[in-house]
C-alpha cells in the first residue's frame, strides 16, 4: 500500500455521520485534516502523468503574449490565427481602470502596458476603443512609453517605433572579453546571459521592420521618441557607476561604425555561444526570453526561416503555449522536476515510499534528467564532476541548487536513495551542492559568487536580475537536503550557511524571500531549514521568526501577502490569504515547535477552504521570477504545499 491516508479516509467517510461546511464527513479536527489530506492526496495522485512525473501550468502576466505578437510582427506574421488568440488572453488581463499589471491586484505597469497596447494594435484592434482608451490614458499619465524599461524599447526599435541609439548598447564584443575583465559575461546571472548574447547580435545588427504610421504607436509618447537622449538617467552626482557605463554605451555607439574585423568576429563568436547551449535544452535557457531574442538573432545573421535551425527555436517557444477554444496564452518555461519534486516530498509526507508505483515511477523518469554534463556553473568550480537537476524538461547547461536540493530530499524521504543507481547520483548532487556554496555561506540559485554590485548600473540592467547573489530561501533549502545526508549544525559549510541566515535575518524576524512571495515563503523555508540542521525553538533568531509568523496571521486563520511587498516592505504579510502561502506558515511554525492556536488555525482554514476535488482556489500569483518585475503562478502550488502541511500535522500530532 503506498500511504494510509486515503484508506483511513475512506473508512471514516463510510462510517462517521458529521458534516462540516465543506460537505466532508469527519469527527474533530484531526478528523477533518485526515480527510483533507486524503483528497488532497487522491488528486494529486490522479494528475500524476504516465511516465511518472507532475508539470502544472506556470503562468506569467501579459508580457508573454504581447512579446509573441511583437515577435510575429516583426517576421511579419502577426496576421495568424494564434496571434488573435494570444490578443484576446491580454484583453481579458487588462485592469477595469486601464492598462496591464504584472500581477493580479497590482498596479498598472508602464513596460507592460505598452507592449499590450502595440500588440493589440498590431493585429488590428481600435485605438479608439474603450479598453485602448483608457490603457493609453493611463501610460500617458505614468509617463509614457519612454518610462519603459530597456527591454522593452528593444521591441519598439525592431518595429521602427524607437531609434536604437536610445537603447542600451549591448555591445557581441562581451563574446571576445578576457575572462579576468570585470564587465564579462561570466559576470552576469545565467539567465541575464542567455539574454545578453543573442540580444548582442540583435543590438549590432539592428534589425527594423517599417510599419504604416496608421500602426505605430506615436500617441503613447509625451515627446518624440526620435529625440536624443541617454539610455538610462544619469545620476546627479557626476562620479557613479550609472555614469561611468553611460560614457561607456556613448562611445561604444560612437566606434561601432569602424568596428568591422572585430565586430564580424564578436557576433560569429557570440553565434556559436548560443549554438553551443542548444545542445540538450528546450531553447536557449530553456526560458521564454531568451528564446524570442534566439529567434531574432538567428534571422539577423542570415539564417533562413524555414531551416531546420529556426524551425526549431520557434518550436521552443511554441511549446510554450496553452490554449482554449478562443485564446492562446503562453508560459514562461516549464517546471517538471519542480513539480515532480515537490509532488514526492507531499507524498513522502503521506508514507508513500519507493515500494508503491507512484514513487518508483517519479524516480525512474527524475533518474534520467540528472545533470551529466558540464555548463555554465563549471566556469567556476572546474574541477568539480557535474550532477544534479535543472527546471525544465530539458536545459542541461543550467542546473540549479533548488531543484537539487528538492530532488535530493523527495529521494530521501521517499527511501528512494538505496534505489539501483541512487547512490551515485546522490553522491554527485551533493558534492556539487556542497561545491556550489557561495564566499558569504549561502547558496545562489545557478552560479558561484555572481555577486559583482557594480554591474547592476550598466544601463540594460534595468530587469533587476543582473546578479545572482546568495538568499535566504534557497540557503535554507539546501541546508535541509544536506540534513538528509547526515550535514548539519558542527559542520563546517553548514555553520557557514548558519552563519548567513542569522545575518540576513529582517529586524521584524522574518527573512526575504527570493523565490516565492515574500516574507512569508522565506521566514517558512528558513525555519525548516533550521530545524533540519539542528537549530530548535530555543535559539533567538528562530524565535523572533515564529513571533512574526504569528503577528501576521490574519483573523480568518489564513496568511497571504501580495507582491506588492517587493515594492513595499511595510506590507510584509499583508495580502488576500492563500493555500499555498497559508500552508508555508503553518509548516514554518511547526518546524519552530509552535503546536498551538495559531497553528490549528491555519490548519481551520485549510480544511475549510478545500474543493470537492481535493485542491484549493488560488488566484494571487505566490511565485517570484525576479522581485519588481516578474512574478510567477505555480497551479500546483495550492495542492502540493496544502497537502504536505496537513499530512505533516497529522505525523506530529498537532491537532
Amino acid at each position: 500500500m503506498e500511504g494510509d491516508l486515503v484508506t483511513v479516509a475512506s473508512e471514516q467517510l463510510r462510517q462517521s455521520p458529521a458534516r462540516t461546511a465543506c460537505g466532508v464527513l469527519t469527527e474533530g479536527l484531526a478528523g477533518r485534516i485526515r480527510l483533507a489530506a486524503a483528497r488532497a492526496e487522491a488528486h494529486l495522485l490522479d494528475l500524476q502523468r504516465p511516465d511518472g512525473h507532475w508539470c502544472a501550468e506556470l503562468e506569467g502576466d501579459s508580457i508573454l503574449e504581447s512579446e509573441y505578437i511583437l515577435l510575429m510582427a516583426f517576421l511579419g506574421r502577426e496576421g495568424e490565427e494564434d496571434c488573435q488568440r494570444a490578443a484576446r488572453s491580454m484583453e481579458d488581463q487588462a485592469l477595469p481602470t486601464g492598462g496591464w499589471a504584472i500581477y493580479p491586484g497590482g498596479p498598472p505597469d508602464v513596460s507592460a502596458t505598452v507592449k499590450a497596447y502595440f500588440a493589440l494594435k498590431l493585429i488590428g484592434r481600435d485605438p479608439q476603443g474603450q479598453l485602448m482608451a483608457k490603457a493609453r490614458d493611463v501610460l500617458l499619465s505614468l509617463g509614457g512609453a519612454r518610462k519603459s524599461n530597456s527591454f522593452t524599447r528593444f521591441y519598439l526599435a525592431l518595429l521602427g517605433q524607437f531609434p536604437y541609439s536610445g537603447c542600451p548598447s549591448v555591445p557581441p564584443e562581451l563574446a571576445l572579453l578576457p575572462r579576468w575583465f570585470p564587465v564579462h559575461l561570466g559576470e552576469m546571472s545565467s539567465w541575464t546571459r542567455t539574454i545578453v548574447v543573442p540580444l548582442s547580435i540583435v543590438s549590432a545588427c539592428k534589425p527594423v521592420r517599417k510599419l504604416p504610421e496608421s500602426r505605430g504607436i506615436r500617441e503613447l509618447f509625451l515627446d518624440d521618441p526620435f529625440a536624443p537622449a541617454w539610455p538610462a538617467a544619469p545620476t546627479r552626482n557626476l562620479v557613479s557607476w550609472t555614469n561611468c557605463f553611460l560614457a561607456v554605451d556613448w562611445l561604444a555607439k560612437k566606434i561601432e561604425p569602424f568596428m568591422g574585423p572585430v565586430r564580424r568576429a564578436s557576433l560569429a563568436a557570440s553565434l556559436e555561444w548560443m549554438r553551443s547551449r542548444f545542445v540538450d535544452s528546450d531553447g536557449l535557457g530553456a526560458i521564454f526570453p531568451p528564446m524570442i531574442y534566439t529567434v531574432i538573432a538567428l534571422k539577423c545573421m542570415g539564417v533562413a526561416e524555414d531551416s531546420d535551425e529556426m524551425r526549431w527555436a520557434m518550436r521552443q517557444i511554441d511549446d510554450l503555449k496553452l490554449r482554449d477554444r478562443h485564446r492562446v496564452w503562453l508560459q514562461p518555461c516549464l517546471s517538471p522536476i519542480w513539480d515532480t519534486a515537490l509532488s514526492l516530498n507531499a507524498l513522502a509526507e503521506c508514507g508513500h515510499t519507493t515500494e508503491g508505483m507512484a514513487v518508483a515511477s517519479a524516480n525512474e523518469w527524475l533518474a534520467g534528467r540528472e545533470v551529466l554534463r558540464k555548463g555554465d556553473w563549471a566556469d567556476r568550480i572546474p574541477g568539480v564532476e557535474p550532477g544534479g537537476w535543472y527546471f525544465e524538461y530539458r536545459n542541461s547547461f543550467y542546473p540549479d541548487t533548488d531543484d537539487t536540493a528538492m530532488v535530493l530530499m523527495a529521494l530521501a524521504r521517499t527511501g528512494s536513495a538505496s534505489c539501483e543507481g541512487q547512490p551515485d547520483r546522490i553522491r554527485r548532487a551533493v558534492r556539487w551542492l556542497v561545491a556550489m556554496q557561495n564566499s558569504d555561506g549561502g547558496w545562489a540559485a545557478f552560479d558561484r559568487d555572481i555577486t559583482r554590485e557594480f554591474l547592476t548600473k550598466v544601463p540594460f540592467a534595468d530587469h533587476n536580475a543582473m546578479l545572482d547573489p546568495s538568499c535566504p530561501d534557497i540557503t535554507a533549502r539546501v541546508l535541509e537536503a544536506l540534513a538528509e545526508f547526515g550535514l548539519r549544525e558542527g559542520d563546517p559549510v553548514c555553520d557557514k550557511a548558519l552563519a548567513f541566515l542569522r545575518r540576513t535575518q529582517e529586524p521584524t524576524g522574518a527573512w526575504i524571500g527570493r523565490w516565492g512571495v515574500n516574507y512569508i515563503y522565506g521566514t517558512w523555508q528558513v525555519l525548516v531549514g533550521l530545524e533540519k540542521a539542528g537549530i530548535g525553538p530555543g535559539d533567538p533568531m528562530v524565535a523572533r521568526a515564529a513571533t512574526w509568523l504569528k503577528s501576521v496571521q490574519q483573523p480568518c486563520g489564513g496568511w497571504g501577502e501580495s507582491c506588492a511587498s517587493y515594492d513595499d516592505p511595510s506590507l510584509a504579510g499583508q495580502g488576500e490569504p492563500t493555500a499555498s502561502q497559508t500552508a508555508w506558515a503553518v509548516m514554518g511554525l511547526m518546524a519552530a515547535g509552535e503546536r498551538g492556536p495559531a497553528v490549528r488555525r491555519g490548519l481551520e482554514w485549510l480544511t475549510a477552504r478545500q474543493l470537492p476535488s481535493g485542491g484549493w482556489e488560488e488566484e494571487p500569483f505566490t511565485g517570484t521570477g525576479f522581485p519588481k518585475v516578474f512574478y510567477l503562478k505555480y497551479h500546483y502550488y495550492r495542492l502540493y504545499f496544502p497537502l504536505m502541511a496537513l499530512a505533516r500535522s497529522l505525523r506530529l500530532g498537532v491537532a
